[in-house]
């Protein structure tokens, strides 16, 4: 009951205080903290992509989400903190979920499903992994019309190739707008 318990806490507050390695009091990650990575991310990804778009098309955009993605990511992966997307439909296998991703995102579509808004959906916990206590955190990405030009179910042929090409395992297309297209997906140690 308590470890059921715990998630639904954790977004209610912020996680209190722990003691460092040297007894130290050291700022836990946070729901704020990692919302804020989510916007930066989300944000500085959809700008650019929207600037492709306009400028050279969805060819183009296809180059910003296979190259600036990760490289946004990566510069956000700073201060303990690990940034990433993936989704239950990768496009790209390096951001296939693990176990405990794949779970909230099985959660999150039962909580579409039940009627909620993908905009709201987001899920924090404490876990114990192999490496340690970590924080872990995930926001719903929803897919919006624009994104129906490449992962949607009628892709033009030339953004078609363009997938081919460089996601052989391409399982993200056949989206509708307003479904979940993946999450965010951070994770800070503790």
């Amino acid at each position: 009951m308590y470890k059921k318990m715990l998630p639904a806490l954790l977004l209610v507050a912020a996680l209190p205080v722990a003691a460092d390695n040297h007894g130290q009091q050291a700022a836990m990650p946070d729901v704020a903290e990692a919302r804020a990575l989510v916007k930066q991310f989300g944000g500085t990804l959809k700008g650019e992509l929207v600037s492709a778009m306009k400028a050279e098309g969805p060819v183009a955009a296809i180059e910003v989400c296979n190259t600036r993605a990760p490289e946004i990511a990566d510069s956000l992966s700073q201060d303990g903190w690990k940034v990433a997307r993936t989704s239950l439909k990768t496009r790209n296998d390096n951001n296939n979920p693990d176990a405990w991703e794949k779970a909230v995102l099985e959660r999150f579509e039962q909580q579409k499903a039940e009627g909620k808004d993908v905009a709201t959906l987001e899920y924090s916990e404490v876990v114990d992994t192999a490496h340690g206590t970590e924080f872990r955190y995930m926001k719903a990405i929803g897919t919006e019309a624009a994104c129906l030009t490449c992962h949607g179910s009628k892709i033009s042929e030339p953004v078609k190739a363009r997938l081919d090409a460089l996601y052989p395992n391409d399982r993200a297309r056949g989206f509708s707008e307003g479904d979940i297209r993946g999450a965010f997906t951070l994770r800070h140690s503790m």
